[in-house]
């Protein structure tokens, strides 16, 4: 029996020994290769939200329960899981420096804390990023055993997950919207009177329904007693590929009871009120083109759904003002989840 004691004590002893011999942290760090911008990959990895559509372990325990909850992206949100296979945890976003990097504390101030994060590099219209992970298990020489032996499947599971990433990522619109600036706004309704009318799906064409639109709904307008109350717009209704179908309208003030409000051409009506994305585009009217795509590619990469016709509000008068200085905004209404 003594020879036993002395056995079994001598074997933990080797262990304990053997454990602090084994390194305090444990690093994983794997990298990869994605046919998208920096700002479409970034919109996946700082939002936990998007993460879930991607994660490697999304799909591992299916009737795990997620919890989201503080900021809806970037610093500040928070992510509370718990199934019967993945186990239980929260992470949270710490840093967020925009189409660069993010950094995750993992059970920040509990048992088993530990640090993720990703570093995205631009490439040649593509983004090379970098997940990494470490944990610091300190005096915990079980901690010590365990990341030794399951550090290859961690990482087994971080290739998994870039993977998944690189391939929701390409999937999306390829436009690179870092270069826009995007505001989230909640706009009030006016009246407007407006005119439906169509064209060629080209800015020369656009630009002549336009101008033909506009002067019928100013002719309304002085016939009737009406001042305009902001800038002209262009309300998209329809694209079918060869025709686009808009509303030219303008805000109006001025409206009385005798104000005619559904006649055969230039009708009254009210502009939608409600959250948008805008984008101020600066420049000629031939590039927003451009700025569409990209408010489409922003709203895609982070899962932002519409809920109405985008439309262009032209604040400057072509005549007046140089081409390169003209300022539109573009808005495009959006369901707040």
């Amino acid at each position: 029996m003594q020879k036993l004691i002395y056995g079994i004590g001598a074997t933990l002893a080797l262990l304990i020994i053997i454990g602090f011999a084994l390194p305090r942290t444990n690093q994983i760090v794997v990298s990869t290769e994605i046919d998208a911008h920096p700002a479409t990959v970034f919109a996946l990895v700082n939002d936990f939200r998007r993460f879930s559509l991607w994660s490697p372990w999304a799909d591992t325990d299916a009737n795990a329960r997620f919890l989201y909850s503080g900021a809806n992206r970037g610093v500040g949100a928070i992510v509370t899981w718990d199934g019967a296979i993945i186990g239980s945890g929260t992470q949270i976003i710490t840093e967020s420096r925009p189409y660069e990097y993010v950094g995750i504390a993992i059970n920040k101030g509990q048992p088993g804390a530990a640090k993720s994060w990703f570093t995205l590099t631009p490439g040649v219209g593509t983004t090379i990023i970098t997940w990494g992970f470490e944990a610091d298990y300190g005096m915990n020489i079980v901690g010590r055993y365990f990341a030794s032996m399951l550090g290859g499947v961690v990482a087994r599971d971080y290739h998994d997950g870039l993977a998944a990433l690189k391939e929701l990522a390409e999937s999306l619109p390829a436009a690179d919207f870092s270069d826009i600036e995007i505001e989230h706004i909640v706009v009030e309704a006016n009246d407007i009177a407006y005119l439906s009318t169509s064209s060629r799906p080209e800015p020369a064409a656009i630009s002549d329904a336009l101008g033909k639109a506009y002067f019928q709904i100013l002719t309304f307008m002085d016939h009737n007693g009406l001042s305009d109350a902001g800038a002209p717009l262009s309300i998209t209704r329809r694209f079918n590929g060869s025709q686009l179908a808009f509303d030219a309208a303008i805000p109006i003030r001025g409206m009385t009871d005798d104000t005619p409000r559904d006649g055969a051409g230039v009708k009254i009506g009210t502009s939608y009120a409600g959250p948008v994305v805008r984008v101020r585009h600066t420049g000629s009217y031939i590039k927003l083109t451009d700025t569409h795509r990209k408010i489409s590619a922003y709203l895609a990469a982070l899962g932002i759904e519409r809920d109405g016709a985008a439309w262009e509000s032209y604040v400057s008068d072509p005549g007046k003002v140089p081409e390169d200085e003209l300022v539109t905004y573009v808005y495009y209404p959006i369901k707040i989840n």
